[in-house]
């Protein structure tokens, strides 16, 4: 095929009438087309994309240069940074002779100034940025889950926990919050095991060890307050640019189970937040997702599934996703079905292992007599691609191989007064701070309920003691001698004695009370009192006999007396007279 032909289907292959960015010059036999530039339409940027390629071949250039240009054109965009090396966004890049010669392949069409972006540097870690977090209310039983690495039955522990919190309008934002619930809610809880299910105390070990090794690993830095409000990644500056909030994920290269989780919560947010748009002519917010092969690699069937729901819903909301990564077999298969942009730069083949991978990601491309794919995939150089995306018509475009554009900003990392500049100068300092504080103490809300359960159970646990008590008496009175109505015959000896009770009685009020009246008036001292014990029944004895027994410990609380003139049997707590002395 003449190079004539090549330029027109490409160009009617790449033509947009709505707004669209240039990303790169078309290549055909081996050498670049001067002024043929392939554009990507805006409009269908929601309909998510992939950048691949082996290590070294351009991708993260790439990600550069599409991330200008959507904030060029006012979109803003979250960049997920594992290598630190996102920052240079932020100032101009400088010009050199090989980005000069590039940028003329545009034929004028690239003609921007050496500029940076405004950027947001965000931090979930040790990193410096802006600190952004997730309460553990947010993340949800089935991420924290995952994160701490649980089995069926530990996950359905953390389900109780969330589902108690929901019923009772209780909030877990911290691990700590996490930790205390389970370690003394739990505990002195008895309407979790009747109404909710069991909680086994060595699965309640093994969570608290796996909440241990979490935050060992940093997950604290994570999970706290305050939480990320999304609208603050949807931001534009006062020359409408799209802001570019860059997420320094650094130290989590090596926690593929945190990235995970991080991005699903994000995600999942994202979704649950936006309203619903449908189609707009551009999207109000692109996500990049780097070294996303840690998103997939994970045989939870219900991550996935959650995964893969959110990506192909979350377009309505306005919102597209692209994805970084080495090679497009580190996508599940249906996400990879949804994906509209296709960037692939070189891939290796030093195996044969390789190089049937690479066959087979040849059959995915678009058929074309222009190149021979299979070959041409192991043989691009650094800043060349291959390109297919969907048109404004939804139809797919021609394969294309293009030189991509260069990035305007700076092609590096910044240095620490430029990071330190661009963190102070961010609006979300104040908001966030940039401090990642671990919050080690328990909310004080969740502390008084502990105290509220505490005397709830002490409470129980008096009731049950005082029943069990009364059923004690009963069965002591129920084998006891039958009760006689009066009173048997006294003793010549007791009659004496009790008829010097209201003289003693007398003499004691004196000296208390400083009046003789008050003794001989006082009527109490001239009833008589029987009480039980042990099955039998003694008496008469008078209220200061009665007094002095339960100061010895004899009579207490439930201990049964009666008197002339009642119709039955009390315990001791309903005389008023002995009031202060049980107390």
């Amino acid at each position: 095929m003449s190079n004539s032909q090549f330029k027109v289907i490409i160009q009617n292959g790449y033509e947009s009438k709505g707004l669209n960015s240039p990303i790169g010059v078309a290549v055909f036999e081996k050498v670049p087309i001067e002024g043929l530039v392939v554009s990507m339409p805006l409009k269908m940027l929601n309909r998510h994309g992939l950048i691949a390629g082996a290590t070294g071949t351009g991708k993260t250039k790439t990600l550069q240069v599409i991330a200008e240009q959507l904030s060029r054109n006012g979109i803003p965009s979250i960049l997920m940074d594992l290598k630190g090396d996102l920052g240079g966004l932020a100032v101009p890049g400088k010009e050199n002779d090989k980005v000069e010669a590039r940028r003329k392949l545009f034929n004028g069409s690239y003609e921007y100034v050496y500029q940076g972006f405004p950027v947001n540097i965000l931090s979930i870690g040790e990193d410096e940025g802006v600190s952004i977090k997730a309460s553990i209310q947010e993340i949800g039983p089935v991420l924290l889950s995952k994160i701490l690495g649980l089995n069926n039955v530990q996950t359905g522990i953390i389900s109780i926990v969330f589902k108690y919190c929901e019923d009772k309008e209780l909030e877990l934002n911290t691990i700590a919050d996490l930790k205390f619930f389970i370690t003394k809610i739990c505990e002195e809880n008895k309407d979790i095991k009747d109404n909710y299910g069991n909680i086994s105390g060595a699965s309640v070990t093994t969570i608290l060890r796996n909440i241990a090794e979490l935050e060992q690993q940093g997950g604290n830095f994570l999970i706290g307050t305050p939480s990320l409000d999304v609208n603050d990644l949807i931001m534009n500056n006062e020359a409408e640019n799209g802001v570019l909030s860059i997420i320094r994920l650094t130290e989590l290269q090596d926690k593929p189970a945190l990235f995970s989780t991080f991005i699903i919560y994000l995600l999942s947010k994202l979704y649950s937040t936006l309203p619903e748009v449908g189609d707009l002519e551009k999207p109000k917010l692109v996500m990049f997702i780097d070294e996303a092969h840690l998103l997939f690699n994970n045989t939870n069937k219900i991550i996935q599934d959650k995964i893969e729901s959110v990506i192909k819903l979350i377009r309505s909301k306005g919102v597209g996703i692209i994805f970084c990564t080495q090679t497009p077999a580190d996508i599940s298969e249906n996400v990879l079905g949804q994906l509209g942009l296709k960037i692939q730069h070189s891939l290796r083949a030093f195996t044969s292992k390789d190089r049937k991978s690479v066959k087979m990601m040849a059959q995915n491309f678009p058929e074309t007599s222009f190149y021979d794919v299979e070959e041409d995939l192991t043989s691009l150089g650094i800043g060349e691609a291959f390109v297919t995306l969907l048109k404004e018509d939804g139809t797919p475009s021609p394969l294309v191989k293009i030189i991509m554009a260069p990035p305007l900003s700076r092609m590096g990392v910044l240095e620490d007064k430029e990071l330190a500049k661009v963190i102070n100068c961010s609006p979300l300092k104040s908001k966030y701070g940039t401090k990642n504080n671990i919050i080690t103490k328990p909310s004080a809300v969740l502390e008084d309920f502990y105290k509220k359960l505490k005397i709830i159970k002490e409470k129980e646990k008096l009731a049950e003691q005082q029943e069990k008590e009364r059923e004690k008496q009963k069965v002591k009175q129920a084998t006891a001698t039958k009760r006689v109505t009066m009173p048997k015959r006294q003793s010549l000896t007791n009659m004496m004695l009790d008829a010097m009770m209201p003289m003693t009685n007398m003499f004691s009020n004196m000296s208390m009370m400083g009046g003789i009246n008050n003794g001989m008036n006082n009527p109490s001292s001239l009833t008589q009192y029987y009480y039980t014990k042990d099955g039998q029944q003694y008496g008469p004895v008078s209220e200061f006999q009665i007094s002095n027994s339960i100061l010895s410990g004899e009579i207490n609380t439930f201990t049964y007396l009666w008197k002339p003139g009642m119709a039955d049997w009390a315990v001791a707590t309903n005389f008023p007279e002995f009031h202060n002395l049980l107390k």
